[in-house]
């Protein structure tokens, strides 16, 4: 998971003042699973983490963006 997810949950469950455990039972998904998603785990189920970003009003959704081609490719 990318670095600004990370913050943006921990930074979220910090303002509630949940601890992981009380995160995780009110998402519906496991503690490991909260810890792993904490801890920048790279292969995590999107539903699960839309579960917990529902908690805060948020979804992972598509963004645009434009890749860089290199200047040798060019």
């Amino acid at each position: 998971m990318t670095e600004p997810l990370i913050e943006f949950i921990k930074e979220r469950r910090r303002a509630m003042r949940l601890t992981q455990k009380e995160l995780a039972n009110r998402a519906g998904v496991g503690l490991r699973f909260i810890r792993d998603l904490e801890q920048g785990k790279t292969s995590l189920r999107l539903d699960k983490v839309n579960q917990v970003l529902a908690l805060f009003g948020h979804r992972m959704e598509p963004v645009a963006f434009r890749m860089e081609l290199d200047d040798e490719e060019g």
